[in-house]
């Protein structure tokens, strides 16, 4: 199984949280004493982190793992703590779509890391979690949960192995696309898939189309590892079409 990552793009939405307003069974009983005086206390509002400040540190720490610990040992062990902290974060926005993305992707990576066959239960558990989230908002994280599923269909082995479909993942990728035509992680995976499937020629275009996708508020990280995977892949297109043209004229 291929070790990509895949990738995911914030959306600008806020959890708004309220206070909870006390009620009373009945009204206090008058008194004929004097009040006693009361000491005034300042009242702190509690600090709640909104549901994308809880996405935004799984992405930071997501894209540390990714791009700033050489050593796949110590990424499967740092992804399996994140993996904790982010079903945490779903289990506090039960209903909300974007927590299961980022726990689908992060399961996903850690799949991609650890490799063989046990990664499949990683790859299994991630794709109900993006079919979840897509019955929920498809258009969540800009249609991350497309990108993200029809990546795990192309990088999966099939049948019966796995559950990998050529078919299923264009369906998804080309989806992605609509929802988010110029982001960087569609057509980043669409041309990685089309290259995986001999499809080349046709990637270049999607993979320049990525390169030049506006930066991500608050992931410097992550765009910047994924744009020298971009410049891999674009390398590896040039790399075979000058083998054609050697083939050609010998």
């Amino acid at each position: 199984m291929k070790k990509y990552i895949y990738g995911a793009l914030a959306l600008s939405l806020v959890a708004l949280c309220a206070l909870p307003v006390p009620s009373y069974a009945e009204a206090p009983i008058a008194s004929t004493q004097a009040p006693t005086p009361m000491a005034t206390a300042p009242i702190i509002a509690p600090i709640v982190p909104t549901m994308m400040q809880d996405i935004a540190i799984l992405q930071k720490k997501w894209a540390e793992i990714k791009y700033q610990t050489p050593q796949e040992k110590q990424q499967s062990h740092n992804l399996e703590i994140l993996t904790g902290q982010a079903e945490k974060i779903m289990q506090k926005y039960p209903q909300m779509p974007e927590p299961k993305i980022w726990l689908g992707i992060i399961l996903s990576t850690k799949a991609g890391v650890d490799g063989g066959l046990g990664a499949l239960k990683h790859v299994k558990m991630a794709k109900k979690l993006f079919e979840q989230a897509l019955t929920e908002d498809p258009n969540a994280l800009s249609g991350s949960a497309y990108t993200s599923l029809g990546s795990l269909y192309y990088q999966v082995p099939g049948w019966p192995i796995g559950f990998g479909d050529k078919k299923k993942a264009e369906k998804y990728l080309r989806q992605a696309l609509k929802i988010n035509p110029n982001g960087i992680d569609p057509n980043f995976f669409y041309a990685d898939f089309l290259i995986e499937n001999g499809r080349g020629t046709e990637a270049t275009a999607y993979l320049m189309t990525a390169l030049k996708a506006p930066d991500r508020a608050n992931r410097p990280l992550a765009d910047a590892g994924r744009r020298q995977e971009i410049k891999a892949l674009l390398a590896k297109i040039n790399k075979n079409t000058d083998n054609q043209h050697q083939i050609r004229n010998q």
